[in-house]
């Protein structure tokens, strides 16, 4: 249902950020609408569907990917996986939390490119 009918429109809406990222296997350029938010020195990604996701395993194996968000593409590098803890406290206090219910535990952090 998502990559069917809710990605294309989000993309399309250009309300969400938008992850860049390169199949591991196939080399095809894929466009992901995701839950990213800014924190110091990059991007903290709330992984809905955990750390097996295609896109997460994508970024991993590539070691980077862009973000569009904001009208403009960013250069991402240096993805790792971090617990709830780390990134409750990396995220900013306005933003708000995953539901408990949900049981998020992993995120997806990675640093903005310098350059």
């Amino acid at each position: 249902m998502n990559k069917k009918v809710f990605n294309p429109r989000a993309i399309a809406g250009g309300r969400w950020p938008v992850l860049i990222h390169v199949g591991r296997t196939s080399g095809v350029a894929y466009r992901t609408p995701l839950d990213a938010h800014p924190v110091a020195g990059g991007y903290l990604f709330v992984l809905v569907y955990g750390s097996r996701s295609d896109w997460v395993q994508n970024v991993l194996a590539a070691r980077g990917a862009r973000l569009r968000v904001d009208g403009r593409e960013v250069e991402l590098t240096a993805p790792r996986l971090i617990g709830k803890d780390e990134a409750f406290l990396a995220l900013p206090d306005e933003v708000l939390r995953p539901p408990k219910l949900l049981r998020i535990t992993e995120f997806l952090h990675m640093d903005l490119l310098a350059g």
